[in-house]
């Protein structure tokens, strides 16, 4: 066969390998780029043995890995590196540097390596994480928002940063022990040179360039000129005597803040996904499966020391920037792996025999298995502190913060608006509510947020709004209403959640980001659920409803019935199974129980409205399931709970054990004869820290305290001795002509006392 066929053969045959791989990896679940790995073995020496011109797809695979550093320079922003500049430069600084120092004493000191300069290059290797696996992660978790979103996108794009830096000094740790301190000073002065001639060149003429390739409105030429760039750039600093890598990172870190940088990317990631698609299968025909499988106690022994060794890392970092436990915990589990671009300097290193090819195998199978493992790592991750929250002291300590929630100046206290959430729609419901000066307090946990209040004079409270702490600073207590418009599903329900704890008359709206939320956030006591999607659709028939002569009395009767339904003519019909899988979900990241309805119980006859368990307990109902086996999602207010249903509970610890106490008849439920009513202890009130038997209620007026709400806790059934504390919420039951001397007797006797 001639030569020049024998190379198409080859990357036809690499290409279609690295494509079924990837097909099988997508569809498992899995990042691509594990099935592009795999696809490259099936094919290599070690496996069938079909490619023939390994040396050739290697140098082409080159392209690939230009490409790819290319692309992420492009996409490197100042602007988002902005946002959490704080967490991204100096907890990203010192994570890569404590990785590298830790592991260059550990690999020393057991005898992985034979000199500092391999320690720093193992080092380096495992001091980077996946952006491409993390990011895919946080964006089917809609969490990219969050502040562990944040903060893990912060350190990534500080490690993708440091990769550049890494190629550069990489050759100079290939020099003896005595030349390589001047080596890497050199190549620093290099890299020093190089900054500020792309600085140059980044503001005079590169700009011009592209503004002239674009003005010929070809596809082509732009491309062309671009890939021109990109590899005449590289090849520059190839020949300096640094890496190709790095002068294509360069080259994308030029044009990423020209106006034109958008479509660049958009015309050279095709080129990148199939050149890096080389890469990655080249890099898998590299990798030896037998000589994996006869090492795999000690690649799975070295995935253990990554994944608890980054975590030991990462967590105390976070921590010490003042985000709570939980943040740093996910932020250190989610990046306990080795990121894509160790392949990158693992390659290198191999080329400068920086290691050996039995520690470069080794180095590509524990990566390999901890990008595998980061996915079920981070969805496993909310069902371990759901079991963690559950335990009041672990909960306290989880969501404690380094430092007390920054607030701004001014707070209304009273008859205000509390809004979760500064984005693009809730800077739309501040500006409107600012427009009819009705008083408002932001939540929000982003430092390029904050900044913002702070300029704009609006009043906020810097935090978690799903956290009990943050809503009390907030005066939720005494807030006129709530307009949740977070981006995280999880965070919007707990939010929504421990509000109405706090309040549970409080008007809350929530902003729906998936449509499956709508019942669910209904069903946790939502006034109303909006959905942008629907909303648009509404307002757009409208308006051509209205256009085509239809009277506007009939078109707003007919979008009132649409949001009265929830959107149900909009929504697409689910089988129930799908209904109550999303359910069964959403439930286990909320503290969910299911429970048995004694025969016996007081709840038996009882409509939901009637039992009005929200308000007594704090729990939400979400599901029953009756003795013949139907099972009801989302039951109405107009359901009847009979004998032998189970019941599916949302609650912390405390209220389900409060409603467990009221299921089996422990706690008295209100009669027919009798109304019930919470009353908030007012500040100054003679009742402050006297004991429920001191003012004998009970006796007096034959009015009970069924419950107390006390910091967002529920306390059920109080004794005698207990005291009554200011903020403490009341629930008052007795007749309901009793119930106003009762109040007057908290809020105007015993406070002129």
């Amino acid at each position: 066969m001639q030569q020049d066929f024998r190379l198409i053969v080859d990357l036809v045959t690499v290409l279609a390998a690295a494509a079924a791989g990837g097909l099988l990896a997508s569809l498992l679940r899995q990042p691509v780029l594990l099935g592009y790995l795999l696809g490259g073995m099936v094919v290599g020496p070690a496996g069938l043995g079909l490619i023939k011109e390994i040396i050739q797809v290697e140098t082409l695979a080159q392209f690939g890995v230009a490409f790819l550093l290319f692309a992420l320079g492009v996409e490197f922003s100042l602007t988002e590196l902005r946002k959490v500049q704080a967490i991204s430069l100096g907890g990203g600084g010192l994570q890569i540097a404590l990785t590298i120092l830790i592991t260059t004493l550990i690999a020393l000191w057991t005898g992985w390596v034979t000199s500092v300069a391999q320690g720093i290059f193992l080092g380096s290797i495992l001091s980077l994480s996946s952006t491409a696996v993390v990011l895919k992660c946080l964006i089917e978790r809609n969490e990219t928002e969050t502040a562990h979103g944040q903060v893990m996108l912060g350190i990534l794009i500080v490690q993708d940063l440091a990769l550049g830096l890494m190629l550069a000094v990489l050759p100079a740790l290939d020099k003896p022990p005595e030349e390589a301190g001047i080596a890497i000073a050199w190549a620093l002065g290099e890299i020093a040179l190089l900054a500020a001639g792309a600085v140059v060149a980044g503001v005079w003429l590169i700009p011009p360039l592209l503004r002239f390739l674009a003005r010929t409105e070809s596809r082509e030429l732009f491309l062309l000129g671009v890939v021109a760039l990109c590899l005449g750039i590289a090849l520059l600093t190839e020949h300096l005597g640094l890496s190709i890598e790095m002068g294509a990172f360069v080259a994308g870190l030029m044009i990423s803040e020209v106006e034109y940088a958008d479509q660049t990317l958009a015309y050279v990631e095709p080129l990148q996904d199939i050149f890096a698609t080389l890469f990655f299968a080249a890099i898998g025909m590299l990798i030896d499966p037998i000589f994996l499988w006869h090492n795999l106690e000690l690649i799975l022994g070295l995935v253990t020391i990554v994944i608890v060794g980054k975590l030991l890392i990462i967590t105390p970092l976070v921590k010490l920037f003042g985000y709570s436990l939980k943040t740093a915990l996910i932020a250190g589990l989610g990046l306990a792996q080795i990121g894509e671009f160790s392949f990158v300097l693992a390659s290198e290193g191999q080329f400068l025999g920086l290691v050996s090819r039995q520690v470069y195998l080794l180095i590509l199978g524990t990566t390999a298995v901890t990008l595998v493992i980061t996915p079920f790592v981070l969805g496993l991750v909310p069902r371990l502190f759901r079991w963690a929250e559950a335990v009041p002291q672990l909960k306290q300590w989880l969501e404690a913060k380094a430092d007390v929630p920054e607030v701004g100046e001014e707070l209304p206290i009273k008859n205000h608006v509390i809004v979760c959430g500064y984005g693009r729609v809730g800077r739309n419901v501040v500006k409107l509510l600012q427009e009819y000066d009705y008083p408002i307090i932001v939540i929000d946990q982003a430092e390029s947020v904050i900044q913002q209040l702070r300029e704009r004079q609006i009043p906020y409270v810097y935090g978690n709004a799903a956290s009990p702490q943050v809503l009390e600073k907030a005066q939720v207590e005494q807030a006129q209403g709530m307009a949740i418009a977070l981006p995280d599903p999880m965070s919007s329900r707990l939010c929504l959640k421990r509000a109405l704890e706090f309040t549970p008359e409080l008007d809350v709206i929530v902003r729906a980001n998936q449509d499956k939320d709508i019942e669910l956030l209904y069903q946790l006591g939502a006034r109303e659920v909006v959905q942008p999607a629907f909303e648009a659709s509404l307002e757009l028939s409208s308006h051509l409803l209205f256009s085509m002569g239809s009277s506007e009395e009939t078109v707003q009767r007919q979008v009132r019935q649409i949001r009265s339904s929830h959107y149900l003519d909009f929504r697409p019909q689910r089988p129930s199974s799908a209904i109550a899988r999303d359910l069964r979900v959403a439930a286990q990241a909320m503290n969910s129980k299911w429970y048995p309805l004694p025969d016996d119980s007081p709840l038996v006859g009882m409509t939901l409205e009637e039992a009005d368990l929200r308000r007594l307990m704090g729990i939400t109902l979400m599901a029953i399931k009756r003795s013949s086996g139907e099972e009801l999602d989302y039951p109405d207010a107009q359901t009847l709970l009979k004998q032998g249903d189970r019941l599916l509970v949302v609650g912390e610890a405390e209220e389900q054990t409060a409603f467990e106490a009221l299921v089996k008849g422990k706690v008295a439920m209100p009669t027919a004869n009798a109304s019930c009513q919470w009353l908030r202890v007012p500040q100054g009130s003679a009742a402050i820290n006297k004991t429920l038997a001191e003012l004998n209620i009970r006796r007096q007026y034959g009015v009970e305290v069924q419950a107390i709400r006390r910091e967002g806790k529920f306390i059920r059934s109080p004794v005698g001795s207990t005291k009554f504390q200011s903020g403490d919420q009341l629930l008052l039951c007795g007749p309901a002509s009793d119930l106003p001397q009762v109040q007057n007797l908290f809020v105007i006797e015993l406070a002129a006392l």
